[in-house]
């Protein structure tokens, strides 16, 4: 019914800086939080972060904390992700996600999922 398609990811260097994006299409979206989650190798899927529909709630994950920045633009059905002072651990493939709300997300419940791509931090 609704789908995401992420893109923006890529290699960087330690320090450096990505912007991803989350273009979705179809229906719903209105509505909707959008979240970011990131799989790395050998690990679990976490939350990265999360906005609700209106922008008045934003999550964000104690590991990205004034390094990323969550925000969508409704009417373009777009979120975003920019990611500064990367690090190494922050190497993943990352997901966006539409979800009832900003709280759901945090509790890994989602409705629509991305495929994902791949974010690469050197040291």
């Amino acid at each position: 019914q609704v789908q995401l398609v992420e893109s923006g990811g890529g290699l960087v260097q330690a320090g450096g800086s990505l912007r991803l994006s989350c273009a979705a299409s179809g229906r719903p979206f209105s509505g909707y939080a959008l979240g970011w989650f990131r799989q790395a190798p050998g690990k679990e899927r976490e939350i990265v972060a999360a906005i609700s529909w209106s922008a008045g709630r934003t999550y964000y994950a104690d590991s990205v904390k004034g390094r990323f920045t969550i925000s969508k633009d409704n009417a373009k059905k777009t979120g975003f992700l920019q990611m500064n002072s990367l690090k190494a651990e922050d190497t993943a493939v990352y997901y966006c996600a539409l979800g009832l709300s900003t709280a759901a997300l945090v509790a890994r419940t989602a409705d629509s999922w991305g495929q994902g791509t791949q974010v690469t931090v050197s040291s």
